[in-house]
């Protein structure tokens, strides 16, 4: 049976391609969504979501909890890039805490070289591993650690 893997995206990833390129690089959100399912298809089933609003999060992550949780279901996995929320969220951590998902968060930038206020993450102790600064790659590293567990 293959891996479901849930991959969501936070507030602003939407604009990948067109917000600050030299950070974030050229590649659109639908070209990343596109080269992880040609890279995984064949060893995961890849889920996709996206959204600025802190509460369409944590409802996405409700409902995949609640699909992990039911009789017979597949384990599901999740990757997710929180953006901004990552240094602002409680309720997305608790969100994320109390899933009972395998979760890694990923960060294209390193968050560590920017300013202050985003070397601190309330999501990431509540994940099994944190990746950044690997660009889009880190989406790729996370699929395939997560496909292993």
């Amino acid at each position: 049976m293959k891996k479901h893997i849930a991959i969501l995206n936070g507030p602003n990833l939407d604009r990948l391609g067109k917000r600050e390129p030299a950070i974030y690089g050229a590649t659109t959100l639908a070209d990343l969504e596109a080269g992880l399912r040609a890279e995984f298809s064949d060893r995961a089933d890849l889920e996709f979501f996206q959204s600025n609003h802190e509460g369409a999060l944590i409802d996405k992550i409700a409902t995949l909890a609640d699909r992990a949780a039911a009789p017979g279901a597949a384990p599901i996995a999740l990757v997710i890039n929180p953006g901004g929320l990552t240094h602002t969220s409680v309720a997305l951590r608790d969100a994320i805490a109390g899933s009972g998902l395998a979760a890694i968060e990923v960060h294209i930038s390193n968050v560590h070289q920017r300013e202050e206020f985003r070397h601190r993450s309330l999501t990431a102790p509540v994940c099994l591993a944190a990746i950044a600064g690997l660009g889009l790659e880190g989406y790729f590293a996370a699929i395939r650690h997560l496909i292993k567990l």
